[in-house]
C-alpha cells in the first residue's frame, strides 16, 4: 500500500502545485476551486492507503528489492462467470438514462433494480452458516 500512497502523495501535490500557478496566472475562480478540491479528495485517498499501510503487512510490491516469484501464488477468489456485473451495468446504465431525462418513475424503477443487482452480486457465493443442534 505504500506505492500507492507515494502516488497519490505525488498527484496531491500536483493538484495543489497547479492550483497556485493557475491562481496566479489565470485569475478565474472556477478552475481554482475544482483544482483546490480535486487536490483535497487526493490527499483524502492518499491518506486512507497511508493508514491501511501501517496497519497491513509488507506486500511484494512495497519491497524495492522483492523478486517476481514473490509476488505468485493465490490472489484470491474470482468467479469464474457470472451474469451479476451484466446486470448491474445494465441497471446502472437504466438510472443514468432516467436520470439525464429526469424521468422520477424510471429512477425509482433503475435504482430498485440496481439495490437488487448489487445485492445478487455481493451475496453470490454466500452459503447459510451451519447450524447443528
Amino acid at each position: 500500500m505504500k506505492v500507492e500512497a507515494r502516488l497519490f502523495d505525488i498527484t496531491t501535490a500536483f493538484f495543489f502545485v497547479s492550483a497556485v500557478v493557475y491562481g496566479a496566472w489565470a485569475k478565474e475562480p472556477v478552475g481554482l476551486v475544482a483544482l483546490i478540491l480535486t487536490g483535497g479528495l487526493s490527499l483524502i485517498i492518499g491518506s486512507y492507503f497511508h493508514f491501511v499501510a501501517r496497519r497491513a503487512e509488507q506486500r511484494p510490491e512495497d519491497d524495492p528489492d522483492a523478486e517476481i516469484a514473490d509476488g505468485a501464488g493465490e490472489m484470491g477468489f474470482f468467479s469464474p462467470g457470472s451474469y451479476w456485473p451484466a446486470g448491474v451495468a445494465a441497471s446502472a446504465g437504466l438510472t443514468a438514462v432516467a436520470l439525464a431525462f429526469m424521468q422520477i418513475w424510471l429512477i425509482v424503477i433503475g435504482g430498485v433494480v440496481l439495490l437488487l443487482t448489487v445485492g445478487g452480486l455481493v451475496f453470490e457465493y454466500h452459503t447459510r452458516p451451519n447450524v447443528t443442534e
